[in-house]
């Protein structure tokens, strides 16, 4: 706790040296985030009325200053504007942190058992963090300090963990996935070593922190080994990186048509990304669930039947036929038989399904944790809603007209 508030205490002197509005938001913050965080451009009307217009009183501040005193100046403006947002920050502004957030957050990435399902969530939840601020303090864009080298690295890590379809939004200039907020990403066209060499030649300051990788080994999670990989082979050949990064301009998302009839693609409850899990004849996905579900499966033996295992993703048609849900283990005669279902009273509620409403790489996350309820609330929130919106869209499916039904009507009472 300690060097987690003196890495603060420089961060501040670094930005109070700046003159620019900054905001200190701590993750323990991402518990108690709302579930609208999760929805593309849900919260451009629900902004607060000060956050919405911090920009707009800035120009009017400005402009009042202007009028009263002609002298008076862009950078006396921002000068003053800082002093009042570190005041702000030294009056509390920001939420305290509390050491119930603290232990539930640990307990969070306690229940992860590898680094790179642990980095790959960090990741998530500070996206997450970093979009509600932008919300809630009115911004439309932001600005991430992500490198050509950085992104290289990014692009090869994020293949081999399966988020092939959503390279272009997660490497290139600008990211909309959000709707209201866009993600851009101004330092691309600058390796790393450019940066350090300008950072040194200024006088420019610099804070390090550790992350979970720190001291950890080459092989301790995807994402280091590939950053090692890129390191070691940009030393004897100068060009990899920028080879890669010029790989990554070429990446284009194939979005489809929509307009007010369609209704919009399913997002991962995650990412926010477009889902890639969709079951399709010979897909190269479906190959995988297969492949598996075999794996899964076990030699002849006690209490053994084909076709038990199921695998994530597909439909649990037999996996758990045979088992009571009573506590003695017997089963009784109607149970599992369609004859008015469990008469246990020590049946399990039922939990949400988040397999379903992940991408590919999400649910690789997820697979990885030994306990799905240690995740922030938000998450189990949205996952509940979306899956009350299906099951409440399949209920009334049959009473909607498809697409195709819908055109060909007034083409049939033109013709009469």
């Amino acid at each position: 706790m300690e060097e987690r508030e003196r890495a603060v205490a420089q961060l501040e002197s670094v930005f109070r040296a700046t003159n620019y509005h900054y905001h200190i938001v701590h993750l323990e913050q991402v518990l108690s985030l709302p579930s609208s965080v999760l929805e593309a451009g849900s919260s451009a009307t629900e902004k607060p009325q000060t956050g919405s217009s911090y920009k707009a009183a800035v120009d009017q501040f400005i402009q009042t200053k202007k009028n009263q005193h002609p002298n008076f100046s862009v950078e006396n403006a921002q000068s003053h504007l800082s002093s009042l947002s570190m005041q702000k920050v030294e009056n509390g502004v920001t939420s305290p942190i509390t050491p119930e957030h603290t232990q539930a957050l640990q307990r969070l990435f306690a229940s992860v058992r590898t680094l790179t399902a642990k980095e790959d969530l960090l990741h998530t939840l500070r996206q997450h963090l970093i979009l509600h601020t932008a919300r809630t303090q009115g911004y439309t864009k932001v600005m991430m300090g992500d490198s050509c080298s950085r992104l290289a690295i990014k692009l090869l890590s994020n293949i081999s963990l399966g988020r092939g379809a959503s390279l272009a939004t997660d490497t290139g200039f600008s990211d909309p996935r959000y709707g209201d907020v866009v993600i851009v990403r101004p330092m691309r066209d600058y390796s790393s070593k450019e940066i350090a060499y300008y950072n040194r030649m200024f006088d420019i300051p610099s804070v390090f922190i550790p992350g979970l990788d720190t001291k950890a080994q080459d092989k301790a999670s995807i994402q280091h080994l590939t950053e090692s990989f890129v390191t070691k082979l940009q030393t004897d050949f100068p060009s990899t990186v920028s080879t890669i990064y010029r790989t990554s301009e070429k990446l284009h998302t194939a979005c489809p048509r929509q307009n007010t009839n369609t209704q919009p693609f399913a997002k991962c409850l995650l990412c926010v990304c477009a889902l890639d899990t969709k079951l399709e004849e010979f897909s190269a996905y479906q190959a995988t669930l297969i492949s598996e579900q075999l794996s899964q499966r076990r030699g002849p033996g006690p209490g053994f039947t084909r076709g038990t295992a199921a695998a994530p993703g597909l439909p649990p048609a037999s996996a758990s036929q045979g088992q009571c849900c009573s506590s003695g283990g017997g089963q009784h005669q109607g149970c599992m038989t369609g004859e008015g279902g469990c008469c246990s009273s020590a049946k399990e509620p039922e939990t949400v399904d988040l397999k379903s409403l992940l991408c590919y790489s999400c649910r690789l996350t997820i697979k990885d944790m030994t306990a799905e309820d240690a995740l922030p609330q938000y998450i189990l929130s949205e996952a509940e809603r979306r899956k009350r919106r299906s099951q409440m869209r399949e209920e009334i499916s049959e009473f909607l007209l498809d697409e195709e039904e819908d055109e060909a009507i007034p083409r049939v009472n033109g013709s009469l």
